[in-house]
């Protein structure tokens, strides 16, 4: 008796397990999807080497007398232009940031709460940075470690041509293309039908905010160290760089409805 009763329990309790499936996948039946209209967001992105590179120099010096720091910094400056455009012809070149700030001696406190006195000026600090934009990565390590006899090597940054940027264009539209078609059909399976039901009403790029990061080249720093004093016969020995890659994306969202 005891397994017939055990038999039956089972029997009984795998019954109501079949109908309460085939209650729920009534129910699930009974939503209409017929006409829905369904917002779908995908995105696309290719990866590329980088083809360039925007590196930033500088030279800072400083002095009791304004004119005598000022006039170093020129004739570096001017010497460091020189051997880029030696080095890297081809490069583009573009000077920025030039400064002129004094120092002050050091403000010592006063005994008994006395006001303190207007510090005095002891030295001018100046200085003068230039940008080198150039696609001869191959030529790079030389030409820093030449700028670097007189210049100091204050930023660097790789990057991708706006021509190949422009050629990635595509590739990044095709793979947001194939993304949105497989989230299509992912979508039709989960509500029961077929991707071919579906049709597409709009596509709007760039619609998920996924707008393409451009290249944002850091701004050289208002104050930095001193370059440190260097003779110009001083060789620098090539630093090491590696491009990279950078990747390109494009976001879209479209507007499908199922027939």
């Amino acid at each position: 008796m005891t397994a017939a009763k055990t038999a039956l329990k089972s029997l009984v309790t795998a019954t109501a397990a079949t109908l309460a499936f085939s209650a729920y996948a009534a129910g699930a039946d009974a939503v209409q999807t017929t006409g829905t209209l369904v917002v779908v967001p995908a995105s696309g992105e290719v990866q590329h080497a980088n083809d360039q590179v925007v590196a930033t120099l500088a030279i800072e010096e400083q002095d009791k007398d304004k004119a005598v720091a000022a006039s170093r910094v020129n004739t570096k400056m001017r010497q460091g232009l020189e051997i880029l455009k030696k080095e890297d012809p081809v490069a583009m070149l573009k000077t920025q940031g030039y400064y002129t700030y004094p120092v002050y001696a050091e403000e010592r406190p006063l005994p008994n709460g006395q006001p303190a006195r207007q510090r005095a000026i002891t030295g001018w600090r100046v200085g003068q940075y230039v940008q080198m934009t150039t696609t001869s990565l191959d030529k790079l390590p030389k030409t820093v470690a030449a700028a670097q006899k007189v210049l100091a090597l204050n930023n660097l940054q790789f990057g991708l041509t706006p021509e190949t940027t422009r050629k990635l264009d595509e590739a990044r539209i095709a793979a947001a293309y194939r993304n949105l078609n497989d989230r299509v059909s992912y979508m039709a399976r989960a509500m029961g039908r077929n991707a071919s039901e579906a049709v597409l009403e709009a596509v709007d790029f760039e619609g998920t905010g996924n707008f393409l990061q451009e290249r944002q080249y850091a701004a050289a720093p208002a104050v930095m160290m001193r370059t440190a004093k260097m003779a110009d016969d001083v060789s620098v020995a090539e630093p090491s760089f590696e491009p990279g890659e950078t990747t390109v994306q494009v976001g879209l969202v479209a507007k499908v409805r199922f027939k």
